[in-house]
């Protein structure tokens, strides 16, 4: 029996030790990015024109965000722009909100979205709405729950033009209102820096291309030529899926940040941050069960097994040489998130200390919604989100793997 319990201590050290490894990278990773990527408003601004830029904002049920965004929208400092706002559905006073704003200030134009054809989610085809209304050289996607310094507008299309790019995104600050959000944003965002940072979407050698849907900019014949929205009608995370277009097509993108200049919202409360856990892998399961499966118990045993293997072996100690290799290497393991998540906190998105304290919980909650996608996705292969419930066993969901 003791040869057993050796041989099970072993073997679960041996993957606690790779655990450790990996996120000696990750944080490594994390240090990199915070410290390499560019910012919007730092470059030698070359550009001498100002070509007319089309915002384009779709807004669903939005009543209790769209006002901060078009009052930051409607007072940039740029003077060659339009803010198209598109109305995709709204049950509340969404609707009459954007009519009001278009009343009193010319640049805002309001658009009533047409019902959303079969097979679209719901965002893209109020983006393709806006679009045909776009009279701008270049296109700037932006969400509703979003707010920008005024001269955001003027830095992002000075910072394409000086850098010749086709498109630019850029990293807003994520805004949290709630306990479970700002415990689970962390441990989910210390994985951004490893496959979709920065430093890998600015790397032309890297095939990675991504973009933050809270604000990205790009020319409009680029737009038009990977397909616009169409060509990612059934995506769900769409804004990765477009990015990763612009990238494979070959045109020049870039990443930088901006967390002083753009506030997002992640989640708005716990129902819709558990739907956004389940979104990340539901697209994920559609490529490929197995390997959806296989990330799930990557990011079970990265996150979360370190630390009730370092519980289970403090409360029941054994003097075996192989418990206490078992114990330590758990310990080391669970430090090494707790730095990660202090890392994300503090540097990443400017949240108080505390939280990272929370790590577990934070890890178990992202756990348990990963699951709970997987689940999801292999039964009724369907997701709710901003009031819509989408069936998902027709799409095939190719433009992003996350």
């Amino acid at each position: 029996m003791e040869l057993i319990f050796d041989i099970i201590n072993y073997s679960v050290s041996i993957i606690l030790i790779a655990i450790c490894g990996s996120w000696v990278f990750l944080i490594k990773s994390m240090i990199d990015s915070f410290r390499l990527t560019p910012y919007l408003d730092k470059f030698e601004n070359k550009s001498k024109s100002t070509p007319r830029v089309s915002v384009i904002l779709p807004a669903r049920n939005e009543e209790n965000f769209i006002k901060k965004c078009l009052d930051s929208l409607t007072k940039q400092n740029y003077q060659n722009y339009e803010v198209i706002v598109i109305d995709d559905s709204s049950d509340d006073s969404t609707g009459k909100i954007i009519s009001e704003y278009a009343k009193n200030n010319s640049k805002v134009i309001p658009v009533t979205a047409k019902p959303k054809p079969e097979g679209w989610m719901g965002k893209n085809w109020a983006c393709m709405e806006g679009y045909r209304k776009a009279t701008g050289e270049l296109l700037l996607f932006t969400d509703a729950d979003t707010t920008h310094a005024e001269k955001v507008i003027s830095l992002s299309v000075a910072h394409l033009i000086s850098f010749n790019l086709d498109a630019l995104s850029t990293i807003p600050k994520m805004l949290t209102f709630d306990f479970w959000t700002n415990v689970t944003l962390p441990m989910i965002s210390t994985f951004l820096h490893t496959r979709f940072s920065a430093l890998n979407v600015n790397n032309p050698s890297k095939n990675t291309g991504y973009f933050f849907g809270s604000f990205f900019i790009m020319r409009k014949d680029v737009y038009e030529k990977i397909g616009m929205h169409e060509g990612v009608k059934n995506e769900i995370i769409e804004d990765g899926a477009l990015g990763k277009k612009v990238k494979e097509s070959g045109y020049k993108m870039k990443m930088v940040r901006g967390e002083h200049l753009i506030d997002a919202v992640w989640a708005r409360d716990k129902g819709t941050l558990w739907n956004a856990l389940k979104r990340l892998m539901i697209p994920l399961y559609l490529q490929s069960g197995k390997i959806a499966i296989g990330i799930f118990f990557a990011v079970l045993f990265l996150l979360f097994i370190p630390f009730p293997v370092l519980a289970t072996s403090i409360v029941l100690p054994t003097e075996t040489i192989s418990s206490k290799i078992l114990c330590v290497s758990a310990a080391i393991a669970s430090i090494l998130i707790y730095i990660g998540a202090v890392i994300e906190v503090k540097v990443g998105l400017e949240l108080k200390t505390r939280y990272a304290l929370f790590a577990p919980l934070g890890s178990l909650v992202v756990v348990l919604g990963f699951l709970s996608g997987l689940i999801q996705a292999k039964g009724t292969s369907s997701i709710s989100w901003r009031g819509r419930t989408y069936s998902m066993k027709d799409h095939s969901q190719n433009s992003i793997s996350v």
